[in-house]
């Protein structure tokens, strides 16, 4: 008991040489590399804090100290790991508000649309050479999927078809519009 007194009337100064080696174990434990001293400087904190807040009769302060600190750095670790969560996600999400937005995903990445000098021709022109070159299903794909913006399922449902079919049409109908629009062809 009378060393709990002891420890307790000690200034901050005394208790921090004792126990400064707790914030170093604790940082080696948890794997924590701090060149700048920010972690060293949390586990003052929380040491400071298990100073001020010590009841003797609960327990060892050195045990209090022990809790506190790592505790304290445990928080600080999940802390900057979330900011570097958030960081990134808004990285992302910059770098995709930057970009045109033309992309066509495959196999789980997104890869960009490559650009092409297309002919000087006005929408309505441009669907009319669409219509003449590609099959009455792969116009109906054109039309209601990239026109219309409904879905293979609803188009499939509306034509009477498999969403496969629909699929296939869309398929074969990039197939045309891509030759179309890199070379430049007028029929």
């Amino acid at each position: 008991m009378e060393k709990q007194k002891k420890a307790v009337s000690m200034t901050f100064d005394e208790i921090v040489k004792q126990n400064e080696r707790r914030i170093y174990y604790h940082l080696h434990k948890l794997n924590i590399r701090d060149p700048h001293h920010e972690f060293y400087q949390e586990g003052l904190v929380a040491m400071w804090n298990a100073y001020e807040k010590y009841q003797p009769d609960k327990g060892p302060l050195a045990t209090y100290f022990n809790y506190t600190i790592r505790n304290r750095l445990i928080d600080v670790v999940r802390k900057e790991a979330k900011e570097k969560e958030k960081v990134m996600a808004y990285k992302q999400y910059q770098g995709v508000k930057e970009k045109t937005g033309n992309y066509y995903k495959s196999g789980g990445n997104a890869y960009p649309i490559k650009y092409a000098e297309s002919p000087n021709l006005e929408a309505e022109e441009l669907l009319q050479v669409a219509k003449a070159i590609l099959s009455k299903n792969q116009w109906t794909w054109l039309k209601l999927f990239v026109i219309e913006d409904m879905t293979t399922k609803t188009i499939a449902e509306r034509e009477g078809v498999s969403v496969d079919a629909v699929k296939s049409w869309g398929k074969e109908a990039r197939k045309k519009l891509q030759k179309l629009y890199a070379y430049g062809e007028r029929i």
